[in-house]
Formats: C-alpha cells, structure tokens, sequence
C-alpha cells in the first residue's frame, strides 16, 4: 500500500507527523517518535519574546531593565521558565539532525513581523528543514483593523521566505474575516505550506481570586470539524502544502483530513495521551481503510471530499449550513 505524500516539498512516507509541542524538548523523544515510524517532526516553538530579550533586551518593546516595566510583563514567563533558550535551541536543532534521519522542521512563535524573525537564519544555518511560522495574536486594541492584522501577517511571510532557502509553512488562526483570500496571499508571498489550525487558548476565570487563570487541554476529534471545512475549501487551489493540526485522535480523523485534502497531518494531543507508538495504531488505521476501499495509493483518496470540482463553493457552503440546522432532532 502507498501512503506516500510530500509536504513542503519533501517526501515523507506517510502523511503523520508529529506537530509543534513537548514532544520535542528532548533529543530521546525525538529518537523515539522516528523508532515508531513517525514521518517529521515540528520542533516546540521558540518565542519572539525569547529572542528580542535574549538579543535587544526587550519584550513587546518595553525594556526589560527598566524598573517599572515589572508589573507589565509579569504575566509572561521568566527566562528560565522556557525550556531552551535562543542560542540551546539552535543546537537542539543540530543535535536532533545528527541523532535522526527524519526531517526535522523548527517553529517560530510571535505577532509581530520585527527582528525576531531574523532568527529563521540561525535557524536555517542550525540544520533545520523546515520552518513553522507561527504568528499568533488576538487584537485586543480595538482600533486594529482586520486589514491591518493581515497585512502585517502577509509581510512577515515576505521578509521570512527572501531571508531563508529552507520551506517555510504559516500556522493559522481559523478567525480570520475572510481565510480563503488570506491563504491564497500568503501563497502569493512565498509560503510553501499552511498549517490549519492553530488553537485558540481561552483563560478561565478563578471565581475565589478574581483573576484570569491560563489552561493547556489537550484536544479531541471534536475540535476537527472546523479544520476539515477550511482544508476542503483551500484543497487545489493554492499551491502550497496543507497541514491539518488539532482533533486528530483517531486513525478515523486522520484519513478524514485527508479526504479534506490535507497533505500531512500533524499529532500532538493523541502523541501526549497515547506516546510515539500511536503513529504506527495511525499508519496501520489508514493502511486497512485504503484496502477496504480498494485504493493502492493514498493520492486516490486525498481531497476526495474537497470543493475543488465544485462549481458554486458559495451555494454549497450556504446549503450545508441551511441543512444542518435541520438536522436536528429531539
């Protein structure tokens, strides 16, 4: 059975790989995932706060030698908190491509398109395969216009791909206005790759101390469905890779996104619940389902459930919705 796919032009021979996450704080867990026959693997990130302090001490411009920027930054984590900092990671890189044979993408964290994306540079020139660009922010200043935000997004994407050889994917946030037309920019700006989805972390509220609470849960296969959606739109009509990350817990998930039109899928919650060996219970889910329905190559089966050859992706898109609420029963 084929299951071979490529992302970011590089050929992997099956679509799961492991997604950005503590997986990949530690060279051991690393040699793991690729003994269970993992495919690639996405580096935890490093954040645009570790490298503008760490290089022009500074964090979301404030200077962090300055006596009363203390109660400003509190809420971040200090130094020592991170599990590696610029420079140990750029030799994490380079450890992890002596220690395994599968390729080994780096992931940058940030919201703003400064110098710290200069360090894809020390990334790429540490080995790095690949590079997850992972601009995350939610505006909370309400004179930030949508149109704005992206433009940001999309020039970042710009300056990354002139200042690196290495292919670089954009991880995304699902809430933007109009997804379809940010994709097809960044495709447009050099982006190889477009991760679908990054989470959307919401803090709790402690009703006792009055005070935001963050929280890390894991995912589940309910978190999915908004991810198949976007990678059915976007399935062959951009030209650059598409990774479906966050819902998978399944052997069942993975070959729905691949159905979507997904060209990898990247695991992280089912590797935190289940360890490495879950990639091998992924392969061989996908294995049995493309015998059973008789295909000899995973292409016959990506993006079967796309809206590529669809002619009115609008009317499809607005019927769905209609039906759905009519789908409810007592």
């Amino acid at each position: 059975m084929d299951t071979r796919t490529t992302y970011l032009g590089m050929a992997l021979e099956h679509p799961f790989i492991a997604g950005a996450s503590p997986v990949g704080y530690h060279l051991d867990t690393i040699k793991r995932l690729e003994d269970a026959g993992c495919a690639a693997v996405v580096l935890h990130s490093l954040f645009e706060e570790q490298i503008t302090a760490a290089y022009s001490g500074h964090v979301a411009h404030y200077d962090i030698f300055e006596p009363d920027v203390d109660d400003k930054l509190a809420a971040f984590p200090r130094p020592d908190e991170y599990p590696l900092g610029p420079d140990r990671y750029a030799e994490h890189i380079h450890r992890a491509k002596q220690a395994v044979a599968i390729p080994v993408i780096a992931s940058l964290n940030g919201r703003t398109p400064e110098s710290w994306l200069k360090f894809a540079r020390v990334i790429e020139q540490a080995g790095a395969d690949g590079l997850e660009l992972n601009v995350y922010q939610v505006p909370a200043d309400l004179s930030t216009s949508a149109s704005a935000i992206e433009d940001r997004l999309v020039a970042g994407v710009k300056d990354v791909t002139r200042l690196v050889k290495i292919p670089v994917a954009v991880k995304l946030s699902p809430f933007f206005t109009a997804l379809g037309s940010l994709a097809r920019q960044l495709d447009a700006a050099g982006a190889d790759g477009l991760v679908l989805f990054n989470r959307f972390y919401q803090s709790d509220i402690d009703i006792r101390t009055m005070t935001m609470t963050p929280q890390a849960q894991l995912s589940t296969s309910e978190e999915l469905l908004v991810r198949l959606h976007w990678a059915a739109i976007l399935h062959g009509r951009i030209r650059c890779s598409i990774a479906l990350s966050g819902g998978v817990a399944t052997p069942d998930d993975g070959i729905k996104a691949l159905l979507a039109g997904a060209d990898v899928v990247q695991l992280v919650s089912a590797l935190l619940r289940h360890g490495p060996a879950h990639v091998s219970v992924m392969r061989e889910g996908l294995a049995r389902w493309l015998a059973w329905q008789k295909f000899e190559r995973l292409d016959e089966a990506r993006g079967r459930v796309s809206l590529r050859s669809t002619d009115d992706r609008d009317l499809v898109e607005r019927a769905h919705y209609i039906r759905t609420l009519h789908s409810w029963t007592a």
